[in-house]
């Protein structure tokens, strides 16, 4: 049977019949992040550069906006009467009927600082913060279940495979850290309903995927070398074990093994830099106290900490998932203690950037996949009782520094709560305005795959949120 060898072709063997060969390539790299300040692709590059790194809190589960940051007193006046059929009209939950009985807010809330900013009482830290603070009461999302929201807001896309936040701006404008990865994860309080694929880089070439941390003594698995293996014999191991890999390089052209390349040197620069990083010791009492780090405990606080050292030494994008939020059942008590887990950390990292003067080049974001019904979730059934359900119509985030206007209010909703009534704000919407934070246009930063052309904001016409911007 005669094939034709052209089938078998792919891009991956171009750097190697045309000449180039990746190690030219990475020395262009090189010489561009020092003309650029960047390595990545400066095409990408369309707007004024306001943010040079993220740090995404990330509040899984979806914590409920109108116990935290949307009043409704609408809500209370009404309290187990049905949502009039007018509003729900054509509505889908994942545990409750849309004609539910109206929960009213559990918790009062009250104005603060020069912005007038509304917050419930269960964000004291916060509050204090409130006009460094832009908060979007106007969010809205395709997705009304966990994984497919969760991986909506980190990907772009409810389907797994997608390429994340993070791995787009390390495949369009690389990382400032040489001994370091550009993209790292935290979690903290549980799993995650979207899994691994919430950091992965999908189609991008895997050098882009996010390096989650563990929690505990050893957050960096085999950072430290094993019984009888020195530095010198590891180094000696490394270079014979990478002169393989470019043989079959040489021989493939398959970006996937200079990825495995990669892969090796930045662990072994990590296992000089690793053990600093996470060395809190190196802070004083007072930062200590701020974030509410207790020694020998790695929980959101410590998480937050960390992300401010990563940030400091030019990681590019931090990604924290603090899971938990779900609350189906008493979302009054669930509430209570989330806040009381993530407030003083939220709040410290913005008040600790500010102080080192890094939040105007960093930018920090809060929030979930969804918010929570105006309607009460109870079912003797599954022994749920004062819960809410899944709301991807409406729900509230915050943004801090990295060139958004600090003080804002941006939105509106109904007065139960339930549409958006003022600057709806789309998920994608919100990742074309991180991006051009970043100075990326969102509509060039894009990836061939299988003949097409994929973007983090899909193909429909989306927009950075002008009104956020600085």
């Amino acid at each position: 049977m005669i094939t034709n060898p052209l089938l078998h072709r792919t891009r991956r063997h171009f750097f190697k019949d045309c000449g180039i060969g990746l190690g030219k390539i990475a020395l262009a790299s090189m010489l561009a992040k020092e003309s650029f300040g960047v390595m990545g692709n400066p095409g990408f590059m369309r707007f004024p550069t306001k943010a040079k790194r993220v740090i995404f809190l990330f509040m899984a589960g979806a914590p409920s906006q109108l116990e935290l940051f949307d009043n409704k007193p609408k809500l209370a006046e009404i309290e187990g009467k049905p949502i009039p059929p007018s509003v729900i009209k054509g509505q889908r939950y994942a545990f409750i009927q849309p004609d539910a009985a109206v929960l009213g807010p559990r918790f009062p809330f009250a104005k603060h600082g020069q912005s007038g900013a509304e917050l419930s009482d269960r964000l004291p830290y916060l509050s204090k913060i409130a006009d460094d603070l832009t908060f979007i009461k106007s969010m809205k999302t395709d997705h009304f279940n966990h994984a497919p929201a969760q991986l909506f807001m980190s990907t772009g896309s409810g389907i797994p495979g997608r390429a994340s936040m993070g791995s787009w701006l390390s495949y369009g404008i690389g990382s400032e850290a040489d001994d370091l990865p550009g993209f790292v994860v935290l979690q903290s309080n549980g799993v995650l309903s979207g899994g691994s694929a919430l950091w992965g880089s999908g189609f991008l070439p895997s050098e882009h995927q996010g390096i989650p941390f563990r929690q505990g003594a050893d957050p960096i698995l085999h950072v430290s070398n094993p019984k009888g293996i020195d530095r010198t014999a590891q180094r000696q191991t490394l270079d014979l074990l990478n002169k393989l890999n470019r043989n079959s390089l040489n021989r493939m052209g398959d970006p996937e093994i200079n990825a495995r390349i990669e892969a090796y040197e930045m662990a072994y620069r990590m296992q000089a830099r690793a053990p600093e990083l996470m060395d809190f010791a190196q802070e004083s009492q007072e930062t200590l106290d701020l974030y509410g780090v207790k020694k020998g405990k790695s929980d959101f606080a410590s998480n937050c900490l960390l992300a401010r050292r990563l940030a400091e030494r030019g990681t590019r994008f931090i990604q924290l998932y603090h899971a938990g939020w779900d609350a189906h059942n008493n979302v009054e008590g669930n509430v209570k203690n989330q806040a009381k887990s993530v407030d003083q950390a939220s709040a410290a990292l913005v008040q600790d950037l500010k102080r080192k003067g890094m939040l105007d080049d960093t930018l920090v974001v809060w929030g979930g996949e969804f918010g929570r019904t105006p309607m009460v979730e109870a079912s003797a059934a599954l022994n749920r009782s004062g819960g809410r359900d899944h709301h991807p119509q409406a729900f509230t985030m915050w943004m801090a520094g990295g060139g958004i206007k600090p003080g804002i209010t941006l939105g509106q909703t109904d007065e139960l709560g339930f549409h958006v009534t003022e600057d709806p704000v789309h998920v994608h919407d919100l990742q074309a305005t991180i991006l051009q934070l970043l100075g990326i246009d969102h509509t060039q930063l894009s990836f061939r795959f299988q003949g097409l052309d994929f973007r983090l904001t899909g193909v429909e016409q989306h927009h950075a949120v002008k009104k956020l911007i600085a």
